[in-house]
């Protein structure tokens, strides 16, 4: 591929030759009350990648939401999970799907996996600023896949505010009630049976479900999960072939069987 079909198929390149930012941060010395998105993790399982979030957004001490949906889908093989500021979180999810789809539709082609993990990374260094000064902070998860092995196999990446980018191995999790969650995490995948990355579909979400619950009794910004009131979390399904949904019904299901 020539350099200047690479430099059109890169649409944040674009963005910056017009002078455009696609996370505009400009310095403040008095910033509102942040609204925060907490927590969110992703885990290999028997049918792929499996990426939670709960579902409560807080300020301060003041809850906002318990309906917030922090698991987005950026391509039909990309997946964003949303941990700090989601005004930041958003925008970056909206030029993430821009930018992929320009180069699909540019190049005749998908981004490959490791152009789109460096993406993300890109707008995490741009939005530098703002997180020194300790506002905009934002810490994703993203998995994709991986289509340069046969079979095609799922992904899971973390970040830290910086735009330092990793390869989770089995799991991966953000947020304030992420530390609970790895703890749970890998003390199954060590002496669980099953382990996580062993279990189906039903099996993975009622574990995920529970994990939530159990984060939340500690880290009172981890909430909106509670099957008494039919609230539960955001979870998403990632394959080989895709992305699959898991709806509110299946999850009451899945946990009550």
């Amino acid at each position: 591929m020539s350099h200047s079909l690479t430099i059109a198929g890169d649409f944040l390149g674009l963005l910056q030759t017009h002078g455009v930012s696609p996370v505009k941060v400009e310095s403040s010395a008095a910033a509102p009350i942040q609204t925060h998105a907490t927590t969110v993790f992703a885990f290999h399982c028997a049918d792929g990648v499996l990426m939670a979030g709960d579902r409560r957004a807080t300020a301060g001490n003041i809850i906002v939401t318990d309906r917030v949906d922090k698991i987005i889908e950026i391509d039909s093989t990309s997946l964003l999970a949303i941990a700090g500021v989601p005004a930041t979180a958003f925008e970056m999810a909206r030029t993430l799907q821009t930018s992929f789809e320009y180069y699909r539709r540019s190049q005749l082609q998908p981004l490959s996996l490791p152009a789109r993990v460096r993406a993300l990374a890109r707008l995490l260094r741009e939005n530098l600023p703002m997180t020194l000064q300790g506002v905009g902070v934002v810490v994703p998860l993203f998995a994709g896949v991986d289509q340069t092995v046969s079979p095609a196999q799922p992904r899971i990446y973390f970040y830290d505010p910086l735009g330092a980018q990793f390869q989770a191995v089995g799991y991966a999790a953000s947020g304030s009630g992420s530390g609970t969650i790895r703890s749970v995490l890998s003390f199954e995948e060590n002496y669980g049976k099953p382990k996580p990355s062993q279990m189906k579909i039903k099996d993975a979400v009622r574990f995920a479900l529970r994990c939530l619950m159990t984060a939340s009794e500690f880290d009172s910004a981890t909430g909106g999960v509670n099957p008494a009131g039919d609230t539960f979390a955001t979870l998403k399904l990632l394959t080989a072939n895709g992305i699959e949904t898991i709806s509110e019904a299946k999850q009451k299901e899945f946990l009550a069987a």
